[in-house]
């Protein structure tokens, strides 16, 4: 290695060594050891030929010198040839050795990273929905990539660099010293000019690294965002293009001085370091030349300390910031033990049980609850906040009691924040009850396992998510196993059969990004074929189709008669017409059942919901202008809500 290509290495390191530095606990090395401990044989066998190569590393300065010597001794023409051959033989074991040392290397590192990223993945998974809602996608993903990756680190570089370096050194001193210990200190001299730099240099190299990181992430953000369909949509009807052009742009500049300025810190840095490695060795040639005129040292000697000087240079200035990149590797992994070490409030029991086969019967049983606070479900890490907020704890829902038999539909409906969403979202255990009992046929859900609730359970939002993928495979997420005739049967039933059959990639068409490639009814009748496909008991319908126009609406309902076909259902509606065949109804205001019966029933009552029924009816007809047209329409909307109903 050349005494540029050292300066290089340590620049680097040092630079990235310092981008954090925290304290770290004995705690984190005792679970550092734990995910270590099944690479443990490679580990060993890692450490040890790394301390080989260092070994080998240096043999062949030595052994160069001896061939001088040789040479200038007049020696036989065979000894030099097997010096030579001995140099050869080194080169070639080291080569080995650095392949077989590199494979280890990356086979640890790779076997690390994917330990902690199954970890932290499948930690995240039994996270509950407040976690998500809460936390930065992006800040999430970070942890899974670039903090695995900073951990890893410390197994793959940092700690054989540690070992290597470490034996590199002491037999390069005991050599050299061996050779001439007056050249080896005054060598030692130039050390803090070249080591130095190195640390001042890499922390103001790390800091310009991290502005420029930041400005980078802000214009990602800022792309995801506006390169998005409803983001691109947004920035269309209201966006200013000249003032986002130059937010971005303003930035981009920036990046660009930055990497400029880096550039020229990192040149002035090598050159400096540079011309310091050719002092180092003028000086050796020079004071060591001194010595062999005198004969009191051989030619050989100084061309074996020369080639030394590199071996001794580079594990020093790698050995000067080995705590930090030691520290730097501790933050990445603290880090990734910070998220796997929030406890999901969601947990299943060991004993849990399935759903008792047969039609399914829904019961809420005083139920009360309150969303947790951001301390409990989420880290401020990841929110990118100074401190989480701890407010929470308010009761949403006051004593809620009800029971839908099977095969029954219990509607829910009142004001928006009344509650609705959190009773539905109680039934699939995103949440848990603070109080009271949620049961499916007379068992509490938190006795069912995660598995019999999602093969009981299906649910339709109002929004109707859908993955970028295929429209194949956003269906076979509801069951992997289902056959091509299945798919294209719940398509059918779901109104979308011609229309998938006239794409021209039929079912492997690629719905986009949340499936903006589908208009809204079209992405709505595909989830419900989706809940057709999985075949659950009991079906929760969550304003499913609160945002679709009236044409959209109908074929939605359509697709919802085959969808409650036999099934119990709870279904939250915004439009009350689509609720009136309801077995029974439900009105909550400020999480409290304040009424419940039949449509008519409640109709006749004269309580909140005429008075909803009645506001929405007015509105109809205010929006309309004409009332005997509007009161056609809302008959109109009131038989597409009666063929959702009509089988129930």
């Amino acid at each position: 290695m050349s005494m540029e290509s050292v300066a290089w290495h340590s620049l680097y390191r040092t630079m990235h060594a310092q981008e954090d530095r925290r304290p770290f606990s004995r705690a984190t090395l005792r679970r550092i050891g734990a995910f270590a401990r099944p690479h443990r044989a490679r580990l060993i066998r890692f450490l040890l030929l790394s301390a080989g190569g260092a070994l080998l590393a240096v043999a062949t300065p030595v052994l160069a010198g001896r061939v001088v010597d040789s040479i200038v001794s007049g020696a036989e023409p065979g000894t030099v040839v097997r010096l030579a051959l001995l140099i050869a033989a080194i080169a070639v074991a080291e080569a080995g050795l650095g392949l077989v040392v590199r494979w280890l290397s990356a086979s640890i590192g790779e076997g690390l990273i994917l330990d902690l990223r199954t970890a932290v993945y499948d930690h995240v998974q039994r996270m509950p929905v407040a976690f998500f809602t809460r936390t930065r996608t992006g800040a999430l993903v970070s942890r899974l990539n670039n903090d695995v990756i900073g951990a890893q680190r410390a197994f793959s570089d940092t700690l054989s660099g540690v070992v290597g370096n470490l034996v590199t050194l002491t037999l390069t001193l005991v050599v050299m010293l061996g050779i001439s210990w007056q050249i080896t200190l005054l060598a030692l001299v130039l050390l803090p000019v070249f080591v130095l730099p190195a640390r001042r240099m890499g922390g103001r190299l790390a800091q310009l690294r991290r502005e420029a990181a930041n400005h980078n992430a802000t214009m990602s953000t800022q792309m995801t965002e506006r390169f998005s369909a409803p983001g691109a949509t947004l920035v269309k009807l209201f966006g200013r293009p000249s003032e986002e052009s130059a937010e971005f742009a303003a930035r981009a500049r920036r990046v660009r001085d930055i990497g400029v300025r880096t550039a020229m810190v990192q040149t002035v840095f090598i050159t400096s370091l540079t011309l310091v490695s050719a002092l180092a060795l003028a000086l050796v040639y020079g004071l060591g030349g001194f010595y062999a005129l005198r004969g009191s040292l051989e030619p050989g000697a100084v061309v074996a300390l020369a080639l030394l000087l590199t071996r001794l240079y580079a594990p020093l200035t790698s050995l000067a910031g080995a705590r930090l990149e030691v520290m730097s590797a501790l933050v990445s992994f603290e880090r990734v033990f910070e998220v796997l070490d929030l406890k999901p409030l969601i947990t299943e029991k060991p004993d849990a049980r399935k759903v008792p086969d047969g039609p399914v019967s829904v019961e809420f049983d005083g139920v009360r609850f309150a969303y947790p606070s951001a301390d409990k479900v989420s880290l401020a890490s990841l929110e990118e906040v100074a401190v989480l907020d701890t407010r929470g704890g308010t009761e949403v829902l006051h004593d809620v009691s009800f029971r839908a038999e099977p095969g029954q539909m219990v509607a829910l409906v009142g004001s928006s924040g009344a509650g609705k969403s959190t009773i539905a979202q109680l039934l699939p255990r995103l949440y848990d009850a603070d109080a009271g009992s949620v049961r499916l046929s007379g068992t509490d859900v938190r006795d069912l396992s995660a598995e019999s609730l999602r093969q009981t359970l299906g649910m339709v939002t109002q929004d109707g998510h859908l993955f970028h993928d295929t429209i194949r495979a956003n269906l076979l997420l509801a069951r992997p196993e289902a056959g091509e005739e299945e798919l294209w049967e719940v398509l059918r039933r779901a109104r979308l059969d011609e229309l998938i059959a006239s794409l021209p990639d039929g079912l492997d068409t690629v719905v986009g990004e949340r499936g903006y490639r589908l208009s809204g009814g079209e992405r709505q009748r595909l989830t419900i074929a989706r809940l057709l496909l999985a075949r659950p008991r009991v079906v929760i319908l969550d304003e499913a189709t609160a945002h679709l126009d009236s044409t959209s609406e109908a074929a939605v309902q359509e697709a919802l008669a085959e969808a409650l076909d036999g099934r119990t259902a709870v279904v939250i509606a915004h439009r009350l017409s689509t609720v009136r065949a309801a077995d029974l109804i439900l009105v909550v205001e400020d999480g409290r059942i304040v009424e419940r019966g039949t449509h008519t029933e409640l109709l006749a009552a004269g309580g909140r919901y005429e008075e909803l029924y009645r506001t929405q009816f007015e509105q109809a007809e205010d929006e309309n202008g004409d009332g005997h047209t509007d009161r056609d329409a809302d008959r109109g909307r009131d038989a597409a809500g009666s063929a959702a109903t009509a089988a129930v």
